[in-house]
């Protein structure tokens, strides 16, 4: 195999993978309505995080606003009758880190904390109406304490001009909160009134995916995916209503996500309406995130009658089967996309959906990656035994290739020539032992975005010392292994190097020494010595399921590759047919 041609497509590969994940530009908003569509108002202002605290406020900050408990099998929290916001939700089944003790996931925060983070249901009057609504101040009354599966819970609030206001709110087994805006009208005449869902985050939280995964505002309308920034969001912001931008459609979804988190609203499928993404500046770099939808067409509420509008908040865990579920069941199109797959997820969603599969099946994510490079070693079998036979028919033509170089060695042209036709002559594709490698390139990246992304890999433990997948080797050569307590990745992040890395390191040496690559100048051959050593530390800040599957790999193709070289081996009447080290 020809050692330049290999790193130049090796190369090539990883920028085209990388490129599209990083370099693509986002989806440009210059060509989307600035404002609301025409005859649907701005959402409402929030409450302004910059002005003096109201008593509503202080009241919030303080925790003194009489609350509807959650109680659901997979969250806790409550709901707060001072505007009917959903602010306060914790995940059951999920910590902040693997350590005992750890604290419970918060999804959902008041305002006036640390991290707020809410969803707001409405409504807004037409241009012109002077119909009273409730607000960020209204207290409403509920006709339960506590909302469970088995429980909803009513909210009712009378205006005082012949309106009754009321929001039912259900919740499922997992995280999927039903809502019901209803108005009873016993006034004399009809009034319409536009309703609105919107999540609400009132601080600028610290991006942890990098270019792997998106954080921030994101929506499904019209089936087309918007994954915005907040950086575009408070850039793109005018008044009135400081909408970022507007974008019509029929139903679709559209929230807040984190690296494994969401908080979404998603309207009557069926209805037409206004997603908007919206910034509130509260001065400096502080300010509200808010994105929702506005109904698009009044809801007409008759005298002596009533009206009602469906809609569905989500706020939990980004559950690959979850959103699936819902996906179909409610018919919520693209849910599964706030999962950020990323440009190849024709490749990386399959590759998760049969890594989960194998984790049903074995009960270890470890050992699904274990099998998973079983099924991916059967299946690029053929060509590696190609590969093999290509390398070992490259190995025999060394002596005459440099014999070429040797008498062609002032003439580059004649040079490359001669070898077309020496390859030719003797049935050698010298790019076919680069094929199996090339190939296996788009399986390594969606397994390492499937482990970047992906929840079900979060926490999932393997044996021994190695509690999260999804994070690095947490064991330190550096330290003697925890003999001497210090830190040293505070020197430098290349200083964590643990004992799977390690183990990655010995893999690719010993895969070299079985396989060393054809006869290369000095210069490249020093280069391929130190590789392992160069990847071991690059390996050592991975995640540690990724390690685990490249030392398993390593350890499958050295076996491969002897199984092969012995049946060619017996082929050939004993004589080696395929390169097996160094003589």
């Amino acid at each position: 195999m020809d050692i330049k041609r290999f790193m130049v497509a090796t190369l090539l590969s990883a920028v085209v993978l990388v490129g599209f994940e990083y370099f693509l530009p986002q989806q440009n908003h210059k060509t989307v309505e600035q404002q609301a569509p025409a005859g649907a108002p701005a959402l409402p202002p929030v409450a302004d995080a910059g002005a003096a605290p109201t008593p509503a406020a202080v009241a919030d900050d303080g925790r003194s606003d009489p609350r509807v408990a959650i109680d659901a099998d997979r969250v806790h929290g409550s709901l707060d009758l001072r505007g009917a916001r959903l602010d306060d939700l914790v995940l059951k089944n999920y910590h902040e880190t693997v350590k005992d003790g750890s604290p419970l996931v918060r999804v959902l925060e008041p305002r006036g904390k640390d991290q707020p983070n809410l969803v707001e249901v409405g409504w807004a009057n037409v241009s012109g109406a002077q119909v009273r609504v409730p607000d960020s101040n209204t207290l409403w009354t509920a006709d339960h304490d506590t909302l469970t599966q088995a429980q909803p819970v009513t909210l009712s609030w009378d205006n005082g001009q012949g309106q009754v206001f009321q929001i039912t709110v259900a919740i499922d087994h997992d995280y999927m909160f039903s809502v019901t805006q209803k108005v009873i009208n016993h006034g004399g005449e009809a009034v319409s009134l536009y309703p609105f869902s919107r999540v609400e985050r009132g601080y600028t939280p610290v991006e942890t995916g990098g270019y792997l995964v998106h954080e921030g505002p994101i929506s499904v309308i019209d089936r087309r995916l918007d994954e915005s920034s907040y950086k575009s969001l408070r850039k793109g912001a005018v008044p009135p209503g400081n909408i970022a931008w507007s974008k019509s459609g029929q139903g679709g979804w559209a929230g807040i996500t984190d690296k494994y988190w969401l908080t979404a609203v998603v309207p009557q499928q069926d209805s037409d309406v206004a997603g908007n993404y919206a910034y509130q500046s509260a001065g400096g770099d502080k300010g509200t995130y808010e994105v929702g939808f506005t109904a698009r067409a009044p809801l007409v509420v008759a005298a002596g009658g009533e009206a009602a509008t469906a809609s569905h908040v989500f706020a939990g865990a980004k559950e690959v089967p979850l959103l699936e579920k819902y996906e179909s069941s409610l018919h919520i199109p693209d849910f599964w996309k706030a999962v950020d797959f990323g440009w190849f997820a024709f490749l990386t969603r399959p590759i998760f959906t049969v890594l989960d599969w194998l984790n049903t099946m074995l009960g270890n994510f470890g050992l699904a990656l274990m099998a998973f490079t079983l099924l991916v070693k059967a299946l690029f079998f053929p060509l590696a035994t190609k590969q093999f036979h290509s390398m070992g028919k490259m190995r025999q033509l060394q002596p005459k290739i440099k014999a070429l170089r040797e008498r062609y060695k002032d003439d580059q042209m004649a040079l490359n020539q001669q070898m077309i036709g020496l390859y030719k002559q003797e049935g050698v594709n010298p790019a076919s032992g680069c094929l199996p490698m090339l190939l296996q390139i788009p399986v390594f990246w969606c397994l390492y975005k499937d482990l970047y992304v992906t929840i079900e890999m979060r926490h999932a433990p393997f044996f021994g010392w190695i509690h999260d997948l999804s994070a690095f080797d947490p064991t330190n050569l550096f330290t003697l292994f925890g003999l001497i307590p210090w830190d040293p990745s505070v020197i430098s992040p290349m200083l964590q190097l643990g004992l799977w890395p390690i183990a990655f390191g010995l893999t690719m040496f010993a895969q070299q020494r079985l396989n060393p690559a054809p006869a290369a100048d000095p210069a490249q051959q020093k280069m391929f010595q130190f590789m392992p050593i160069i990847f071991t530390f690059f390996m050592a800040r991975q995640p540690s399921g990724l390690v685990i599957y490249y030392c398993w790999n390593n350890l499958l193709t050295m076996a491969q590759q002897t199984v092969i070289q012995r049946r060619m081996n017996r082929g050939a009447g004993g004589k080696t047919a395929l390169p097996a080290g160094k003589k």
